[in-house]
């Protein structure tokens, strides 16, 4: 058994042995082999949360990452308790078999039985009934609810029955506070909120997450849930109430892309004196990247259960990524220029209507180049990421990672990016602050990045099945000048290839 471990959203300054992505920043552990993480968390606070990077060990293998803050949060309400909230998903199949199988023809990969909430499924699933999350809380008391989505393939929709959620902090970065009826949480997001228990303590309340649904291909159809119970009940230690006939009003539907856009343009960075907004404002480059779905021909004597009986891959500016057999991380430390190129493409290798296409008429031919090619810029650069979907197969919600930095999400729509329209709408004053962007159905987001963290760093959907396809990247920042601004040495203890 092989295994890493990744601190999801730490920026790991000078640090990236301690990144955790499998031949990325270091090669797997090995069976019975340990390897220590060394690093120091800066200049942040609030919700995150770690992983397994290595095939989809992550079904199972993460949990939440917390980071006291040193001062008094910004916000004015009393928190009586921190509650973690974790959603997950379970197969009753082993998941490397699955994901074995899906690499190995070629087609979509078998759907989880259930999603969990603190690894509990609930009522809704057989046989369950008995592993049901029951949160007790205090009526008129104020809680603070550190929601993550370890959820290996889905975006999710989170309400809680009766009650309103007031967002304070995403991605462990303090945020302008809004109330709102639910949230969505894509993948290796964090969102941290307040609830007031202020209902009249009458049996339960139904706290429910479901997929929000972007995609044409089979998903997971069902719900968990956990119940809410004010401690004032006269429940006591008896088994929780029978599901109830209806999910709570204020859940949005599987496909309510209009409450998932509107969620997302609340968000805004708090940008204060204490927390300032540090976006930049002009940038030194800016690389425009397609993300989407591909097929790929069957090779002879091959079987593919793919769409026509083709490979489903994925890719960036038709780049479908692969690992090489070395760590990037340590082939660029030790200048050894194999197993990677340097040279992504900044724009798309063909300008076209990306949303605009038939889906699978103008993909039969658009087999993806195979690669390991990553972007490199200088220590320092201020640079832009125009992160495009593609029509092809079919449009869909993209949750991207960036490894080892915060980015600012200054721009978002649906359609094709316009170079020169576009960018005259962007918030360059109090954009959301995270780590990972949800890219909407059918249309583009644009982020800024201050490159001030010397290293490779992973970039990647975290729809695991479009990794495991080849939707990713990298960015190399060079060492600066300083030393302070140098990539430090590897541990003795790194895992050798």
């Amino acid at each position: 058994m092989y295994v890493v471990r990744n601190r999801h959203g730490v920026r790991q300054l000078r640090t990236g042995w301690a990144d955790g992505p499998a031949y990325i920043t270091q090669c797997p552990i090995g069976t019975g082999k340990t390897y220590m993480y060394n690093f120091t968390v800066t200049d942040q606070r609030g919700t995150l949360l770690w992983h397994a990077h290595y095939s989809w060990q992550r079904a199972s293998v993460y949990g939440a990452f917390i980071i006291y803050p040193r001062m008094p949060p910004p916000f004015s309400a009393p928190v009586q308790d921190h509650i973690p909230i974790i959603f997950g998903e379970w197969w009753n199949a082993d998941v490397d078999a699955v994901e074995n199988e899906m690499m190995l023809y070629g087609g979509g990969p078998n759907v989880s039985d259930a999603y969990t909430i603190n690894g509990l499924p609930g009522p809704l699933y057989p046989c369950s009934i008995k592993d049901t999350l029951i949160q007790t809380v205090e009526r008129g008391k104020t809680y603070l609810l550190r929601i993550i989505n370890a959820a290996l393939n889905d975006e999710l929709f989170f309400a809680v029955a009766n009650h309103t959620l007031t967002v304070v902090e995403i991605d462990s970065v303090y945020t302008k506070p809004f109330t709102t009826s639910a949230i969505m949480i894509a993948p290796g997001q964090t969102t941290n909120v307040l609830l007031t228990a202020n209902q009249i303590p009458d049996g339960m309340f139904v706290m429910a997450a479901r997929p929000y649904l972007t995609s044409v291909f089979p998903f997971d159809n069902s719900t968990t849930i956990g119940f809410l119970k004010y401690n004032t009940t006269k429940l006591g230690r008896e088994k929780p109430p029978l599901p109830p006939s209806s999910l709570p009003s204020n859940l949005p539907s599987m496909e309510d892309t209009a409450f998932a856009t509107n969620f997302s343009n609340q968000l805004r960075s708090l940008a204060s004196t204490d927390y300032p907004c540090n976006v930049p404002k002009e940038i030194e480059k800016r690389v425009i990247t397609t993300i989407g779905l591909s097929l790929q021909d069957c090779h002879v004597n091959e079987t593919c259960k793919g769409y026509r009986n083709k490979r489903f891959y994925a890719s960036m500016n038709n780049q479908s990524f692969i690992r090489p057999s070395r760590s990037v991380l340590e082939s660029h430390y030790l200048k050894l220029n194999t197993g990677y190129a340097s040279d992504f493409p900044e724009k798309p290798p063909n300008v076209f209507n990306y949303t605009g296409v038939d889906p699978v008429a103008e993909n039969i031919n658009m087999n993806p180049e195979f690669s390991t090619r990553l972007l490199e810029v200088p220590f320092g650069t201020k640079l832009e990421i125009v992160l495009q979907d593609t029509n092809f197969l079919n449009p869909e919600n993209h949750p991207i990672h960036v490894h080892g930095h915060n980015f600012f999400i200054v721009g978002r729509g649906f359609g094709n990016f316009d170079v020169y329209k576009d960018p005259a709408g962007y918030n360059l004053v109090d954009p959301p602050e995270r780590n990972t962007v949800a890219v909407p159905v059918g249309g583009w987001a644009a982020i800024r990045i201050n490159a001030d963290n010397p290293g490779v760093w992973f970039i990647h959907c975290h729809l695991e099945e479009h990794t495991s396809w080849g939707l990713a990247t990298g960015f190399i920042v060079k060492s600066g000048p300083e030393s302070s601004q140098c990539l430090l040495p590897p541990p003795s203890d790194l895992p050798p290839c």
